[in-house]
């Protein structure tokens, strides 16, 4: 049996003059003051509407409802908090009941229990409205920032914007462009995953590691990126903003394996520029060295940006010193991860066995054939540090995976 259709309730008083309306106004000011101030404007039509409901228990059309989202709409565009805005509400609500006993004749207790039905399916309807409007509004508003905010952190880390355009957008964001800042990138070990879920808790993190609210967080590229305040009096925040994102992530249900690469801080919007391609230039590093640790820093791979940029020498070097391993058996891929352990390992031929799962004598072998084939004995401290530039020359140029590029063409 279809269910009966709800009846509409009967005028639970006598409709009162517009002109005795007028006091609706007051109970709008005491409203606003009760709710902390709130602009009394955004109660719109409310007050007459629940006047309305009580003297004929009429429910709010759609139209009604819809100003109402507009008013929630405009309060979150006027930053009052939805607490508030619904404060202001349910305030204006109980006061007009308090008073209307002095303006409405109610007949009996059965119309003023009705009539408090009616007003209570009004205020109801009025406040799902009015928060229906504000959430509305705030994502959009949250929307626009966001984009706001993606496009102000490419323009920083490109560092070819207009500089006072720059300080004018960054300003909202309370990033103070005078200071210095620096850059870290957060990139996916292995498969892709989904950047959402970490970027929000990751900006909590790092907020509160470092004790500032001038920090942006936004995807690139298939991973974070994060432009921070570095405080001047303790280098701490350099070395710590790379850790405090590791353990946040690694944090992160199904988040993976992750490396972190910071680059060093630098004032101005061309140091966020100069600190982004710092970090980039790190994170590509790390990948080519096959460093173990999580966390680089671009401070930490100096002597590599050293050893890059006098390429033709770094090649004649590794063609000089290491290219002779290519004639070993098995390549010379196993005797560079043995000197790759070695020097790790503070050349503790030992703890090069067990990170490499050899024996000993083995690892001994392996560093006589070594010095058998490139002239450089790797055990003499006089020669090892000519060997150990040489194999960082190898791994920064992708060798023996890549061949050697000539000199001319490093030129």
């Amino acid at each position: 049996m279809a269910p009966r259709p709800e009846k509409a309730p009967a005028s639970p008083a006598r409709p009162i003059p517009a002109t005795d309306t007028a006091w609706l106004p007051r109970v709008a000011r005491e409203a606003s003051r009760g709710a902390g101030g709130v602009p009394v404007e955004l109660l719109g039509g409310f007050l007459p509407l629940l006047v309305e409901a009580a003297t004929t228990g009429r429910r709010p059309d759609k139209i009604e409802l819809d100003a109402v989202a507009v008013n929630g709409r405009r309060a979150a565009e006027l930053g009052v908090s939805a607490g508030n805005a619904v404060q202001l509400y349910l305030s204006a609500a109980w006061r007009l009941w308090r008073e209307l006993p002095a303006v409405i004749e109610f007949d009996d207790t059965t119309t003023t229990a009705t009539a408090a039905e009616a007003v209570m399916r009004a205020v109801d309807g009025a406040v799902a409205s009015l928060a229906e409007g504000y959430t509305a509004a705030r994502r959009d508003m949250m929307r626009s920032e966001e984009t706001l905010r993606r496009e102000l952190i490419e323009d920083l880390l490109r560092g070819d914007g207009d500089i006072g355009a720059l300080v004018e957008r960054a300003e909202p964001f309370g990033l103070d462009m005078a200071q210095p800042h620096q850059v870290a990138l957060a990139a996916p070990s292995g498969r892709p995953v989904d950047l959402d879920a970490p970027l929000s808790s990751l900006e909590r993190a790092v907020v509160q590691g470092i004790g500032d609210r001038d920090v942006l967080v936004a995807t690139k590229d298939g991973g974070i990126v994060v432009v921070a305040p570095a405080t001047p009096s303790s280098s701490s925040p350099v070395r710590g903003l790379g850790a405090l994102m590791h353990a946040d992530l690694s944090r992160a249900p199904r988040g993976g394996a992750w490396r972190i690469a910071v680059g060093r801080p630098y004032p101005g919007s061309y140091g966020i520029a100069r600190s982004y391609e710092e970090a980039r230039e790190a994170l590509a590093m790390a990948t080519r060295l096959r460093l173990d640790g999580p966390v680089v820093r671009a401070e930490d791979l100096l002597i590599y940006r050293v050893l890059l940029r006098d390429q033709p020498a770094i090649i004649d070097l590794v063609q000089a010193v290491v290219s002779p391993l290519a004639t070993a058996r098995g390549g010379a891929g196993p005797l560079l991860n043995t000197l790759d352990a070695y020097f790790a390992t503070g050349c503790v031929i030992t703890e090069t066995a067990r990170r490499l799962h050899l024996s000993v004598r083995a690892v001994t072998y392996r560093l006589q054939r070594i010095a058998e084939l490139t002239g450089h004995d790797p055990t003499d401290p006089a020669q090892r540090f000519t060997v150990h530039a040489a194999v960082l020359g190898a791994r920064l140029l992708g060798w023996p995976k890549r061949d050697l590029p000539t000199p001319h063409s490093a030129e």
